[in-house]
């Protein structure tokens, strides 16, 4: 199972590593739950979807999705990276632009921006605001008079497609709160070419999440882009960008099997380029928006057994010192994991002894880590290494219970940097006012 963890996972001496470091020593130096992410995974992968793309694409651009998670540290190596941002809220772009990031390179998406959050965005210079439905195309056009600019825009449609996914991570489909209908979508073309004060660049579809099936993008392209061309013959309308969102699912258990990037980029930009050549339109500038195949895999989790609960016949009990708090997605949507004993690694990898379920230290009974796993007998202060947790865990982190959001340091050559440290007591009421 260690093709799970980050690229630079190794065993050594029946002690998980990571990134050169010794992920016990990491644990008993930073305290946990903490998380790690791997930088070489992280770069990697970023080269990955650059070269995939620009390959068969030039004309073609990656913008990192924020709301798997973003923090200043990780801004700055997008920015290294050449990658552009996709962001969900004014404060995923006010991290970016405490890093320096380029506003030019940030594209700003969201199904309910407020007045306030368009007019920081005009103000700062965000160069594309992905418009979502009619009330913020009015409030839009408003914004930009006022501040004399005219403001780069696209617009979100539903194609009506099913991605096959859990329906909590399906957003192109014609039930959703995301984007215009179709049967909306050509009133907005001409609400928005009739705004002086808005300059309509291209349009934009992102219809899931956690997707092994490439089927519904072809079909997702099919509508947008035959839509595109009814538009130019109508409206005289020029997509001069296409936005097709992201979702590339990853591997969380051994025996998943997504899709590499190569075969993403591979299906999308061939279908672009045939769907074009068909409706005969120019072909657009491209963007694809990763988020959790960037950075899911370069994080993981650790965490300290306490207590064990060994309920006769029953269930094995085996809890630790963090769970729903740092990770819900096991209670939100029943995501599943693997995990390993870290202080125990080349046992982990032999024969399984015992079954138990891994849970949390929060007051709920769906705080479930992993339920029903197969692993070596477990004890008290084992820690236990969670693979796959770079992507939504922290983004969705909590205080529940008035815990405090773990540490985060980032692995590189046999070094830990830390890039966010653990909160405080007096972090949980610095807000408070008495």
């Amino acid at each position: 199972m260690l093709k799970l963890f980050p690229s630079t996972a190794k065993i050594n001496k029946g002690r998980l590593t990571i990134g050169g470091c010794d992920t016990v020593a990491l644990a008993k130096e930073f305290g946990t739950p903490l998380y790690i992410f791997d930088e070489a995974t992280l770069r990697g992968r970023c080269s990955e979807y650059r070269k995939a793309f620009q390959k068969r694409y030039p004309d073609s651009t990656i913008s990192y999705a924020c709301k798997a998670y973003i923090n200043k540290a990780l801004a700055q190596l997008f920015n290294e990276e050449g990658l552009s941002l996709d962001a969900v809220s004014a404060g995923e772009i006010a991290i970016a632009k405490e890093t320096g990031f380029p506003m030019r390179r940030v594209y700003f998406n969201g199904n309910n921006k407020s007045r306030a959050e368009l007019e920081e965005a005009v103000a700062w210079g965000v160069k594309y605001i992905i418009v979502d439905n009619f009330h913020e195309l009015s409030v839009l056009s408003d914004v930009a008079k006022k501040a004399k600019v005219q403001q780069d825009v696209l617009l979100r449609l539903s194609p009506g497609i099913d991605p096959h996914t859990h329906a909590y991570l399906t957003t192109g489909n014609v039930d959703s709160k995301f984007g215009f209908l179709m049967s909306q979508a050509g009133d907005a073309v001409e609400t928005a070419m009739a705004s002086k004060w808005l300059n309509l660049v291209g349009l934009h579809f992102h219809i899931g999440s956690q997707l092994f099936d490439m089927k519904p993008y072809f079909k997702s392209i099919k509508v947008v882009v035959d839509f595109a061309a009814a538009m130019k013959r109508k409206n005289g309308f020029e997509m001069r960008m296409l936005v097709t969102g992201g979702g590339l699912g990853i591997a969380y258990l051994s025996d998943d099997e997504p899709p590499s990037v190569d075969d993403f980029a591979e299906m999308i930009t061939s279908n672009v380029i045939k769907r074009c050549k068909t409706a005969k339109l120019e072909l657009p500038h491209l963007v694809v928006e990763p988020g959790r195949s960037i950075v899911g895999q370069a994080g993981m989790a650790l965490y300290t057994v306490g207590a064990i609960k060994d309920i006769e016949g029953v269930r094995k009990y085996v809890l630790v010192d963090g769970g729903m708090s740092d990770n819900i997605r096991p209670s939100l949507y029943g995501a599943k994991y693997e995990a390993l004993i870290a202080n125990k690694a080349v046992e982990s990898g032999k024969a399984k002894t015992e079954t138990v379920t891994i849970g949390g230290k929060y007051c709920e009974s769906g705080d479930i880590l992993i339920r029903d796993i197969d692993m070596p007998k477990i004890e008290s202060g084992d820690i236990i290494a969670v693979p796959c947790c770079g992507a939504y865990c922290l983004s969705m982190a909590s205080n529940y219970n008035a815990s405090l959001k773990p540490p985060i340091v980032l692995v590189r050559d046999g070094k830990a940097k830390l890039i966010r440290r653990r909160e405080t007591y007096k972090d949980l009421t610095k807000c408070d006012m008495v």
